[in-house]
């Protein structure tokens, strides 16, 4: 970290740092409020597929209660569920770099390895596929 004699050269330090630092934090906290929605969503599509009857249920949407049929639920659930599912990805996605700018604005390194992503389920069979040929 190099030495600033100027108070403002300081000042404006502090102030990149710290407002990367609050986009960090505000996509963590971002991503946990997103999964919580998520698992509540999973244990109302558990309670639906619990429930073989067909017929209506009662669904809370803000601050009232409608009565909607098992399989429009079900769908919007699912839907709403792919929704949240992306929205995630995509802020985990971000926050990889915005990681990485405050680790810069701070001056140290670059996290290694942070920016791995998983194989695809292709590149894995044409993994297995030349590990097994070459046997």
């Amino acid at each position: 970290m190099e030495k600033f004699s100027v108070p403002e050269n300081v000042l404006a330090f502090l102030q990149e740092v710290e407002g990367r630092a609050e986009d960090v934090l505000g996509d963590r906290r971002q991503i946990v409020d997103l999964d919580v929605k998520r698992n509540q969503n999973r244990e109302a599509l558990r309670a639906l597929s619990r429930d073989a009857a067909p017929g209506a249920v009662t669904v809370c949407f803000g601050n009232m209660f409608i009565k909607l049929p098992k399989t429009k639920t079900k769908e919007m659930l699912e839907r709403d569920q792919k929704q949240l599912d992306e929205e995630i990805g995509k802020l985990r996605s971000g926050l990889k770099a915005k990681v990485n700018q405050l680790y810069e604005a701070q001056g140290k390194p670059e996290l290694k390895g942070f920016d791995l992503t998983p194989l695809s389920p292709q590149e894995i069979n044409a993994v297995k596929k030349v590990l097994g040929e070459s046997r």
